[in-house]
C-alpha cells in the first residue's frame, strides 16, 4: 500500500509491529479500564463505538468489559496488529489502512482517539479532524500528549514522528457543534492505574436540528 505521509510508512512497518509487544498484558488492561471509567463518567447512552489507531485493542478490551453490549469497530494500519485485534472484534469491523484511507458509512456514538494524533503529520491533521467528526453520532473521546502550542519533539530516536499540540482545542474551533464535556490527565506515576502522561478531553456533538 502506498502512503501519504512518512509516520504512515512508520507504524505500518517494523517499528509499528515491535510497538505491540510494549504495549499489552493485564496490567495495561486495568490501567485502561480505570481511565475509562474516569474519561467516559460524562458520557450516556453509549452503544457503538469506532476506535482511529486500535493496534491490538488493548481499549477496546476495556471498554468491552465496561460496555459489554457495545458494537466495537476499528481501524489499524499495521497489518500484524489488525491481525491481532480480531481476538477482540469481528475481521469485518476491522478497516486495516490508513486512517487517512477510512471513508465513514456510518455513525458511532463514540469515536475514541488514544495516543494516535501525536503520530499524525501535521500537514493532514485536519484530514484526520474531519474523518473523526464525521464518523461520531454523539461522543468524540481525544486522548493525546497536551502542549498549548505545536511542538515537536524525538520519540525513541527519530525525529518527526511525535508531535504535541492542543488537538482538542482545534478541534472545538474547527467544529463549532461540538463542546467540551469533560477533561482530564492521567499520570505516568499513579501508583495503582499509570497511563502514559495522558490527557484526555471528552466532547460532545450537538444533536441535529429536526
Amino acid at each position: 500500500m502506498a502512503f501519504k505521509t512518512e509516520q504512515e510508512e512508520f507504524w505500518a512497518g517494523a517499528f509499528g509491529a515491535d510497538y505491540i509487544g510494549r504495549n499489552q498484558g493485564s496490567e495495561l488492561l486495568a490501567s485502561n479500564l480505570h481511565f475509562f471509567s474516569i474519561a467516559l463518567r460524562n458520557a450516556h447512552g453509549i452503544s457503538s463505538c469506532v476506535e482511529f489507531g486500535a493496534n491490538i485493542g488493548m481499549n477496546l478490551r476495556a471498554l468491552k468489559l465496561l460496555y459489554p453490549k457495545l458494537d466495537m469497530h476499528a481501524i489499524e494500519i499495521n497489518p500484524q496488529a489488525a491481525v491481532r485485534l480480531e481476538e477482540v472484534i469481528p475481521q469485518q469491523n476491522i478497516f486495516a489502512g490508513s486512517i487517512l484511507e477510512f471513508s465513514a458509512v456510518r455513525t458511532w456514538d463514540l469515536v475514541l482517539i488514544k495516543g494516535v494524533l501525536i503520530h499524525i503529520n501535521p500537514e493532514i491533521l485536519l484530514d484526520v479532524y474531519d474523518a473523526l467528526y464525521r464518523a461520531a453520532s454523539r461522543y468524540v473521546l481525544v486522548c493525546e500528549y497536551y502542549n498549548p502550542t505545536p511542538v515537536s519533539i524525538s520519540y525513541r530516536g527519530h525525529s518527526d514522528r511525535l508531535f504535541k499540540r492542543d488537538f482538542c482545542g482545534e478541534m472545538l474551533d474547527r467544529f463549532p457543534d461540538l463542546r467540551l464535556a469533560d477533561y482530564g490527565f492521567a499520570y505516568r506515576r499513579d501508583p495503582s492505574f499509570p497511563q502514559d502522561d495522558i490527557s484526555w478531553f471528552l466532547m460532545e456533538k450537538a444533536p441535529e436540528k429536526k
